[in-house]
């Protein structure tokens, strides 16, 4: 009994209450304001004061936890005393918090140049089959846009706008530090594009980070100057293994399509004014008679006279694959011990188009290990294989077989079936083929299957000295397939054709390099010098056939007349010579300074070699002495850099005077001259200045960045005109400049942050203003326009490259009814003959001014939510297939189809349209090019919207997992235009028209991720 009572006693004053202070500072000696403390288990805490100073109440016996950004937390148990004295360590792991360059990796208070970094979870949570399209939104200057919805196809990725006015302006893609080819190998230009980059599982991605400026590019050189996007893929770690499986099912349809199309019977009724309208007059053509007439007068169809209004059939609906089905599967291992690690994988991803017959299916896998071989020898292997299949559709033209041009254009008087229910293949009104014969007995395959391999070995001479060898094999076999049949579409003239084509592309890149780290007191140096060998072989095989005796046989073996082959085989090389280094003066400090020297083999041995180079200065303003004592800012960093980088993308062999052997003369083999040359032909180079600073503030609970670039890309290549007595119409030469600058800016910041709830928001915007400066000169001494010959576009000095340039709509003549533009192309007069119209520029591009996203996330223990919009503007949209279902005669109201705008045409004098009078047999160019058709491009998309719970730890432990995670996403969710008058998807191809092709998708999916 007695102990009983002496326990009580014991703990019951231990329980009492008392207040405990103290001091915090950091190994230095210096305090540390703004520490939070807080005590274990419990909500109550405070934060010190401007001396580093704390008090709190508290219970003897509980423990209190120290925590400050960039320093190891600390757990102290309250004993007997009244003060408590901590000293904050710093943390390693925070110091190690790096950005992948490439090339280098380097700490975050180390880089001088403009870089993004996006975690893999960000990339991995986005359903979609190209991992560059999950950027979109996420890094200011970014300009994503699809080039097609069709799964598997390449996008439009532009970084600060366009650099050059002909060659690629693309990034360069670098795959785990090894520059990489990405060209779209669909086999054929008409059909969907097929992206290298979709054969990449989403689930096996670390990290993607994007190059901006001439500091973080200058290092890849002639490959540099679009910028870089540095993907790396996910490593092993130590200890047991652990696996993850996830998967998403969902479904999609299109994203934004307000174009809607004429109705059977608002067709007819059209079709009948329009008649009226031409012929009224002269040939007593009327409502009632007009049909009849129009047969006899062999206008129209007899055909045209069995029809009734209901006879027909809606093609646009049912082409449509509504609720489109999408799927991924991932899972994946890693685990290892102190002396090596491992990450295995395995994808599967099965995709359905918006539009019936269009499949994208993808299976990888990957596999990375990591191995101490010596103490000083460390060794690193991985490989990524995988297979895609896609059934590629004639989408990238105005190609009759195309199913969108049938959503568009099929005229709704054929019906689909004949009477017995069978296809029918003999469509009385128009031209079209049925789509629906032709998906289902054309053969169509794109194929295209990767492997990746990347072998390291570092080896440590001395503390400080690293030899690095890296070897890295990427194979592309794409294979192209397609037979079309003997009685529908493209080939029921030549009873059917068959064509294949075999694309391999072997890449293959050497690095060595020496990198020393070492320093003298606060002086801090990392210095890299590298050797780089790359090449690249494609060899290319085509064959074809015609006339196929029987239905079933696809192959071209089978085929019976006008055989065709053919071959190539072309390869490039790259020789790069580069010096890094990385300077900080105790951790405040830093110079970042970078020099390449590349040979190209695309060019003249004279011109072959380029240099390039940045300088880039930091000033880590938070690290300095007067800042420690503030309690605003965590983190200040000034930055500014300067360099210059290239671009080679010029075709191969372009410097040279070439032959070709493709002609005959009596069935002889013969040469013709078919490129005049040009063997001083160099580099497009391009110079950038760029300078920000970034920011973190009030425990981090605000930061962001800020910066404004200027880049002039000089030596621009351009085809000049020769004189014709050369035999040559022009020559590709370097002249002309090209500008362009922004600013760039980003910011984030946690609106409630406590230990159970965070509420976030995060915002990036960027500006790009691009101007030409310089072009060749003619003859006249005046700048040549490289686009003279387009009815749509013009580049001129003083202007944007590929401006808007075209006749400018006045409206519609309200007592005629007839089109109208300006003749001086600005105001005033006005006239119906479209070729008294001068072209004018229209006042933008096709490329965006202004470009960003913003978004929010809430977390409550387990839950979360978050949604985030993408926005683009300040440029134009052209509405190119305008000119086939706005036609005001018998093009789209006898053979084809037209849209509901028709509906609003002129009728009567006074009438305030924007659609001219109807007339059958009319040509009134209301279809041809002019602003009429021209829209403002600005729009907001609402990208990601979530929904999901993630089980806390101890309840998953319970059930025998280490994680559960179940997320509810919608993308593409919602879309608003500026201009009204854009109908069709506002995301469209860097040349700025809106096309007929399978459009950007909105997806609703439920994903599950399980860690055990």
């Amino acid at each position: 009994m007695l102990t009983l009572f002496l326990a009580f006693v014991v703990q019951f004053t231990f329980a009492q209450e008392s207040t405990v202070t103290g001091t915090v500072i950091d190994e230095d000696g210096l305090p540390l304001p703004g520490v939070n403390v807080i005590v274990k288990q419990s909500s109550r805490g405070t934060q010190t004061d401007f001396d580093g100073n704390y008090s709190i109440s508290v219970n003897q016996g509980e423990v209190l936890i120290f925590s400050y950004v960039g320093f190891d937390s600390q757990e102290i148990t309250v004993g007997d005393s009244n003060i408590i004295n901590v000293t904050m360590k710093v943390d390693a792991a925070s110091l190690d918090e790096v950005i992948v360059l490439g090339y280098s990796t380097k700490g975050v208070d180390e880089v001088t140049g403009s870089s993004v970094s996006v975690g893999g979870d960000e990339i991995a949570e986005i359903p979609v089959p190209s991992v560059e399209q999950a950027l979109q939104g996420k890094v200011a200057g970014v300009q994503i846009s699809m080039s097609s919805g069709t799964p598997g196809s390449t996008q439009d990725v532009r970084i600060r706008g366009l650099s050059s006015l002909a060659l690629n302006n693309e990034p360069l893609y670098v795959i785990d530090g090894v520059p990489v080819v990405n060209n779209n190998v669909s086999g054929n230009d008409d059909y969907s594009s097929l992206n290298p980059l979709s054969t990449i599982n989403s689930q096996d991605i670390e990290s993607m980070t994007v190059l901006k400026d001439a500091s973080a590019t200058a290092a890849y050189g002639a490959r540099g100057s679009n910028g870089v996007i540095v993907i790396t893929t996910k490593s092993g770690s130590s200890g047991e293994t652990k696996f993850s499986f996830s998967t998403t099912v969902g479904f999609q349809n299109d994203a934004y399509n307000k174009r809607k199309l004429l109705t059977e019977g608002q067709r007819y009724d059209l079709l009948v004014e329009s008649l009226v309208n031409s012929y009224g007059e002269t040939n007593d053509f009327t409502e009632d008679n007009a049909l009849q007439l129009g047969v006899d007068f062999n206008i129209l169809d007899p055909d045209i006279l069995d029809y009734q209004v209901g006879d027909g059939y809606n093609w646009d609906q049912n082409i449509k694959n509504k609720d489109a089905l999408t799927q991924n599967y991932s899972f994946s291992a890693n685990g290892g011990d102190e002396k090596s690690n491992f990450y295995a994988s395995l994808g599967y991803n099965k995709t359905e188009a918006t539009v019936k017959g269009i499949d994208f299916e993808r299976m990888t896998g990957s596999f990375k290990y990591d191995r101490k071989l010596r103490d000083n020898v460390d060794l690193q292997l991985s490989a990524n294989v995988s297979n895609v299949k896609q059934n590629p559709v004639l989408e990238n033209g105005s190609f009759f077989s195309n199913p969108f041009i049938t959503r568009y254009l099929m005229n709704p008087f054929n019906n689909r079936f004949n009477d017995d229910g069978t296809e029918n293949i003999d469509l009385p009104f128009g031209s079209l083929p049925n789509i629906f014969y032709v998906l289902d007995e054309n053969f169509r395959r794109s194929m295209l299957t990767r492997a990746i391999t990347n072998t390291k070995v570092d080896w440590e001479l001395y503390e400080g000295l690293t030899f690095s060898n890296r070897i890295s094999l990427d194979y592309q076999l794409s294979e192209y397939k397609i037979y079309v049949n003997r009685y529908e579409g493209d080939a029921d003239d030549i009873n059917g054709y068959a064509e294949n084509s075999d694309e391999k592309n072997f890449n293959w890149v050497y690095q060595g390099s020496l990198n020393y780290v070492f320093n003298f007191g606060d002086h801090n140096f990392d210095v890299k010098g590298l050797f780089e060998y790359q090449n690249n072989q494609n060899s290319y095989l085509y064959g074809y056939g015609e006339n196929f005796p029987t239905d079933g046989l696809i192959n071209i073996n089978s085929a019976s007349a006008n055989f065709d082959a053919d071959s190539s085989f072309d390869d490039w090389t790259n020789v790069s010579y580069l010096g890094l280094l990385n300077y900080n003066y105790d951790g405040r400090y830093v110079v970042d300074a970078t020099y390449r020297r590349e040979g190209s083999s695309r060019f003249a041995p004279n011109n072959r070699f380029g240099d390039f180079g940045s300088l880039g200065l930091a000033w880590n303003v938070h690290r300095e002495s007067f800042m420690q004592q503030n309690n605003i800012f965590n983190s200040l960093r000034l930055r500014g850099s300067y360099g210059i980088t290239g671009n080679n993308n010029v075709d191969i062999n372009s410097y040279q005077a070439l032959l070709s052997y493709s002609a005959d003369y009596s069935n002889q083999g013969a040469a013709f001259p078919s490129q005049f040359g040009n063997p001083f032909l160099t580099w497009e180079t391009g110079k950038t200045l760029d300078v920000g600073f970034n920011f973190g503030m009030l425990d981090n609970r605000i930061s962001g960045s800020f910066a404004y670039y200027k880049r002039v890309t000089s030596d621009l290549l351009q085809a000049v005109p020769l004189s014709l007595t050369t035999g040559f119409d022009s020559q590709d030469r370097n002249v002309g400049e090209m500008e362009n600058s922004g600013i760039e800016v980003e910011l984030s910041g946690d609106v409630i942050r406590t230990e159970d709830f965070l509420w976030s928001l995060n915002a990036n915007y960027a500006s790009v203003d691009n101007e030409v400066t310089e072009l060749a000169l003619g003859s006249n001494n005046e700048p040549l326009d490289p686009l003279a010959g387009s009815s749509y576009k013009s580049t001129r000095v003083g202007l944007p490259a590929n401006a808007w340039f075209m006749r400018t709509w006045a409206g519609v003549d309200s007592e005629t009814g007839s089109p109208t533009w300006y003749v001086n192309g600005v105001d005033g007069e006005v006239t119906s003959n479209y070729n008294e119209a001068e072209r004018v520029y229209q006042g933008a591009s096709a490329l965006p001014t202004y470009s960003g996203g913003f978004g929010t996330r809430i977390q409550y223990k387990g839950f979360f939510a978050e949604a985030n919009a993408y926005f683009a503007g300040g440029h134009k949209i052209y509405e190119q297939y305008a000119q086939f279902y706005l036609r005001t005669n018998s093009f789209t109201l006898s053979s084809y189809n037209g849209v509901q705008e028709l509906t609003q045409r002129w009728q009567q004098p006074g009438d305030v349209t924007n659609v001219p009078k109807l007339a059958f047999g009319g040509s009134d160019n209301f279809h041809a090019t002019s602003s009429r058709h021209l829209y403002d491009g600005d729009y907001i998309r609402l990208k990601n919207v979530a929904f999901g719970y993630s089980l806390p730890s101890d309840y998953a432990r319970s059930i025998g997992v280490d994680g559960l995670t179940l997320t509810l996403r919608g993308t593409n969710i919602a879309t608003w235009v500026k201009d009204d008058g854009l109908k069709l998807d506002p995301e469209v191809r860097a040349n700025g028209y809106t096309t007929l092709t399978t459009p950007p998708v909105e997806t609703y999916s439920m994903s599950l991720n399980i860690k055990f």
